[in-house]
């Protein structure tokens, strides 16, 4: 009867905590409540996020380099030949008799002769019109290949977004479950002063309570490593941020005293147990670290997929790695075509014009000559050329028809990805489901029936605990479920180039 009585005592006090202590389901606007951050950390939401990576992100922004680069080259191959043009002169002169000796040595003025010279390459077998076909063709494979980088970037930032939000939903579960036990350890904190309860109870609970302190500071560090893998992304500096994160009164936060121990909320004054290890600290005092951003989106939202196998089946022939790696082939097709015109052996004409103002030396002439001027024309063709032209030929074959083994194997395996993630995205969906159906109902339902065992003298306070503790892994495990499903989402819509099928929070 005195069992029955002192657990009935206690009951009537953890009746008074109830609301707190039992927390219901993630309310909606899971993912968006407010958090102990710094001032400087500004609210972003996942559209925010894409939209900002657009513009910002490096690999991004490379592979529209790389578009530059293409197109700055299809302008130098759609050019002609560049002429040379030559301008000389004879500095030095000499003559010599039909016995060999030296004449007449002199030096001459730039001034007395001047030879100019034009020389035009004359391409032949449309090499112009193939090169130009050529760059087309690597302009539209880095096209390609940014929606590519754009595609694996957005998912990259999914990713980490989905992650930090987890992060984030699993620290709200944390900190409510901490709330919730820092009001109960002051009612058996009043308990013991007034004598109702030994401190060996008191003892019991602040051990088992160490667990959840745990999750809180995991799930903090969880949630500051996924803000910098999106400011990362986001070629943002994960470092630049303003402290003061986490220094909440209501958190019992000293920000003289970073990173010490502390009495939970209320535990001082009236309320404080006698001197002893019930007194000692029971919660850390640092909550988060100051992180660039605040993820907030609706993590407890599950949306529907809208759009059937087949038809993400189709899209993923349209995928831009799938694109860019036809375009390639392509392209590697266009310049086999330009060196099989190399057969086609290219003319080089050269013209020169010279003038002598120089004595020319003339003694049976009439007139004397003031100045000669000659006129030139030289025709070059390259000769013994077949066997490297037939072994470029033979080189840009080899490469079309590797460029075609890779668009075919993309295409595989590409293919192979959306099996996959149709695959994943099913059995995350009916784990979600599940518990989405009755397994966090049950969880409550088998606290609160725990806790009106307890009230009643049939279970522990321990046992009570120890149903939060399970009520609590379901949580946990539910939110892992949504983000599990949420990610699969975004694997789906990475592995069918179907744009849309991401979750928008």
């Amino acid at each position: 009867m005195r069992v029955s009585l002192r657990a009935a005592l206690l009951g009537c006090a953890l009746l008074a905590a109830l609301p707190a202590w039992a927390q219901p389901p993630a309310p909606p606007g899971t993912g968006t409540m407010p958090l102990p951050i710094g001032p400087g950390a500004r609210p972003l939401t996942l559209a925010e996020a894409e939209a900002a990576l657009v513009e910002r992100n490096l690999a991004v922004i490379a592979a529209r380099r790389g578009v530059d680069v293409a197109r700055a080259q299809r302008l130098v191959a759609s050019s002609r030949p560049a002429s040379t043009v030559s301008v000389g002169n004879n500095f030095f002169q000499f003559g010599e008799t039909q016995n060999g000796a030296l004449r007449g040595a002199r030096y001459l003025s730039p001034g007395k002769n001047i030879n100019v010279g034009l020389s035009v390459l004359v391409e032949r077998g449309n090499k112009r019109t193939l090169r130009t076909r050529f760059a087309d063709r690597q302009i539209e494979g880095a096209e390609a290949q940014v929606l590519d980088a754009l595609r694996t970037q957005l998912y990259a930032l999914r990713q980490a977004f989905l992650g930090a939000l987890l992060a984030r939903a699993n620290l709200e579960v944390a900190l409510g479950n901490r709330a919730s036990l820092d009001r109960t350890e002051q009612l058996l904190r009043r308990q013991f002063r007034d004598g109702a309860i030994p401190e060996g109870d008191l003892l019991r609970f602040q051990a088992s309570r160490l667990q959840f302190e745990g999750d809180v500071t995991s799930n903090a560090q969880a949630y500051a490593a996924g803000i910098a893998a999106v400011a990362a992304l986001l070629s943002a500096d994960p470092a630049a941020f303003q402290p003061g994160a986490g220094q909440l009164s209501s958190l019992g936060i000293n920000p003289q005293v970073t990173g010490a121990l502390a009495p939970p909320p209320g535990q001082a004054g009236r309320t404080a147990a006698p001197a002893g290890p019930a007194s000692a600290p029971t919660a850390v005092r640092t909550i988060l670290s100051p992180v660039a951003f605040d993820v907030q989106g609706r993590f407890d939202a599950i949306p529907d997929l809208g759009i059937g196998r087949d038809e993400l089946a189709q899209g993923v022939a349209t995928r831009p790695d799938v694109v860019a790696a036809e375009r390639q082939a392509a392209a590697a097709a266009a310049n086999r075509q330009l060196v099989e015109a190399t057969r086609s052996r290219d003319v080089t004409v050269a013209t020169n014009w010279g003038r002598s103002s120089l004595s020319q030396d003339l003694p049976d002439s009439r007139d004397r000559l003031n100045a000669l001027n000659s006129f030139g024309v030289q025709l070059s063709v390259p000769i013994f050329t077949s066997r490297i032209v037939e072994g470029n030929v033979a080189a840009a074959a080899a490469q079309q028809g590797q460029a075609d083994a890779v668009a075919r194997a993309t295409l595989l395996q590409a293919r192979a990805d959306f099996a996959v993630a149709w695959a994943t995205m099913e059995q995350a969906r009916a784990l979600l489901n599940l518990y989405a159906g009755g397994a966090l109902g049950r969880a409550e339902e088998a606290y609160r029936s725990t806790e009106q065992a307890y009230v009643a003298g049939g279970r522990t306070l321990l046992d009570v605990l120890d149903a939060l503790r399970v009520l609590n892994a379901t949580r946990i495990q539910a939110n892992q479920a949504r983000y599990a499903y949420l990610l699969a989402l975004s694997q789906l819509e990475l592995a069918s180039g179907v744009s849309g099928v991401a979750p928008r929070l």
